[in-house]
Formats: structure tokens, C-alpha cells, sequence
């Protein structure tokens, strides 16, 4: 079976140096909990994550991985003022790798959001001149979802483009980390503010930002790809719409209108079959993608979890590159 995963990253060097400044602030411990020396989960080696070439095709040839949609890490906590330059050297880069293996890698654009209007400019140009398939965004920017007015021109791009846009998690706020996480030993704090917990709090807040604000009944074709199974949307539907009626809202649509329409999701490495039975009974096999979140999960369960889980053959394959297909354009 094809298989196409769409949460599979890389980091850049000049972004990772640009952004760690900020990336300390937020999370002063983040580098000592997630050390690839010790052992615990979702450390992998600097080594691994600037791999785009060899040692990443033969990991996805040993598990079955047919395509990976690559995406660069930490670009919204780049500083405006050398943001685009480095967002264009990241893209260039993947380019790079999606020209060598164009049968094995797409890509997701890094945006500069720090500019919005240079960074609406890199997505046309990621899109028209490179080829690229959509758009990754890791959390806020300056501390503001994308429902601000300012990011406007990003949206109205990928709308006008018809690529998606990623949400993918970041680190919180100061503010929410303090209120929130704070007061536990310090490598407790780092993993619960960011991929025990804080990390999907964020990203569904981000989400219902853009629903709440108006902005899909501005654009209501814009698709937004949710990792995570959903980022806790969709276990939360129900008490949405009784919470947040249209009486209330005076949307278009009712919350789970917009998840169902506007909303991919994909599991990033939760390979976990009643998360998966749940999303389908809620928002349909149609709207599930596929993803690892390479290299911080490893590939190995990929095949063999659809290859198990209970869906009939025409599901496992729209789930596991049909839906891609279709959306990506792949």
C-alpha cells in the first residue's frame, strides 16, 4: 500500500540558531528535556533531523513509507529582521531535496510570518515556482494567532492557491507556561508545556481562533491540516456546539460544520485505533491524512498499524495516500 505522511520535518541550521534566543525564553529547559542523549522520546539527533538525502530515503524504504511532505521547524520564532533571508534558504533547501527524490518528498512551505506580507510573497513563490503543496505554520507569531488581521495576506494566498495550511504546535506563551505548567521540576515543565500537553492546547485554541473570528466565513474553502489526531477538536465537538451555538457565535456555520469542512487531520505518530475509530466516526475517513512526525517518531509502526486496523480496504487507503492525493495534488 502507498503510504504518504505529511508531518515529517527538518531542521535548518541558520533558523534553528535564529530561533533559539526566543526558543529559550519560552521554554528555558526545552533543550536538556528533549537532549537526544537521554534517551526519552521525541530526541532525535541534530543529525538525523538535517538528514534530507540518504539516510531518510532508506529509513522510509525500511518501514514502508512512500512519500514524506517535508517541513521545516521553529520559522515563526525567527526575527523579522533576518526572517525572509533564511524562510528562502529553508525552502531553497527542501526544493533542493524534493528535485533529487521528486518520487519521494513534496513539501510544505516555512513562512517568514514574522513579515507577512514577504511572508505571503515566499508562500506564492514556494507554490508558482517551486512546486510546493501547501503551507506549515508553527503556533503563534509574536505572541498572536493567524486570525489577526495583519496575517491576512497569508491567507488570502493560500486561499486564492488552494493549499492548505498546517497548524502545527508550538511552545505557549510566557503567560500560559507560568499560569499553567510552572511550579514542577523543571524537565516535568518543558515536556508537559510542549508534547505532553501544552504543545495541543495550543494548536486547538489556534483553530477555534480562526473559526470564532470569522475568518473561514471570509474564506471558506481555506483547508487546515490539524496533527495530533485533531489537536482535541474532535473529542470536543459536541461540547462546542452546545457551548458555542450559532445563536451565540453568528457564524456561518456551527463548529462542526467547520471541522468537517474545512479540516484535515492526521495522527502524527498516535498510532492508537480508538483514537482512529473516534475521528472516523466523527468527521469521516475522507477527512484523515497520514503522518509520523518523522524523526521524532520513528517510522516503524506506520505500515503495520493501518495494515491492523479495523477499516475496510477502500479507508486504509484513503487515509493512507488517497486523501493526500487529492488534497496535495500529489
Amino acid at each position: 500500500m502507498r503510504i504518504i505522511t505529511l508531518e515529517e520535518h527538518y531542521l535548518h541550521p541558520g533558523i534553528a540558531a535564529a530561533s533559539a534566543p526566543l526558543a529559550r525564553e519560552l521554554s528555558p529547559d526545552f533543550a536538556a528535556a528533549y537532549d537526544h542523549a537521554s534517551g526519552l522520546s521525541y530526541s532525535p539527533s541534530t543529525q538525523v533531523l538535517q538528514d534530507l538525502g540518504d539516510g531518510r530515503i532508506a529509513e522510509m524504504d525500511a518501514h514502508g513509507i512512500s512519500m514524506q511532505v517535508l517541513s521545516c521547524l521553529t520559522t515563526q520564532l525567527v526575527p523579522a529582521d533576518v526572517a525572509l533571508e533564511l524562510v528562502r534558504s529553508a525552502n531553497n533547501l527542501a526544493a533542493a531535496a524534493v528535485h533529487a527524490y521528486p518520487d519521494r518528498f513534496a513539501a510544505f512551505a516555512a513562512l517568514p510570518t514574522t513579515t507577512p506580507d514577504a511572508a505571503a510573497t515566499e508562500l506564492a513563490r514556494c507554490i508558482d515556482d517551486l512546486g510546493f503543496v501547501g503551507a506549515m505554520i508553527n503556533g503563534r507569531t509574536d505572541g498572536e494567532f493567524l486570525d489577526a488581521p495583519r496575517f491576512d495576506p497569508i491567507l488570502a494566498t493560500a486561499a486564492a492557491r488552494n493549499v492548505p495550511i498546517y497548524l502545527h504546535p508550538a511552545v505557549p506563551p510566557r503567560e500560559t507556561t507560568k499560569s499553567n505548567y510552572s511550579g514542577l521540576a523543571p524537565l516535568v515543565t518543558a515536556r508537559l508545556q510542549t508534547s505532553a500537553w501544552g504543545w495541543h492546547q495550543e494548536t486547538a485554541v489556534h483553530f477555534l481562533h480562526l473559526v470564532l473570528s470569522g475568518t473561514l466565513d471570509r474564506y471558506p474553502t481555506l483547508q487546515f491540516i490539524l496533527g495530533h489526531r485533531g489537536e482535541m477538536v474532535p473529542f470536543y465537538l459536541d461540547r462546542l456546539d452546545e457551548a458555542l451555538p450559532q445563536a451565540l457565535t453568528r457564524l456561518d456555520r456551527t463548529i462542526p460544520d467547520y471541522v468537517r469542512e474545512n479540516v484535515y487531520i492526521t495522527p502524527s505518530g498516535m498510532f492508537n485505533h480508538a483514537q482512529l475509530q473516534y475521528c472516523i466516526e466523527t468527521v469521516g475517513a475522507e477527512r484523515i491524512l497520514y503522518s509520523v512526525d518523522y524523526p521524532f517518531i520513528g517510522n516503524d509502526e506506520a505500515a503495520s498499524f493501518l495494515t491492523e486496523a479495523n477499516l475496510s480496504e477502500e479507508a486504509k487507503h484513503q487515509i493512507a495516500h488517497q486523501n493526500a492525493e487529492n488534497l496535495l495534488g500529489l
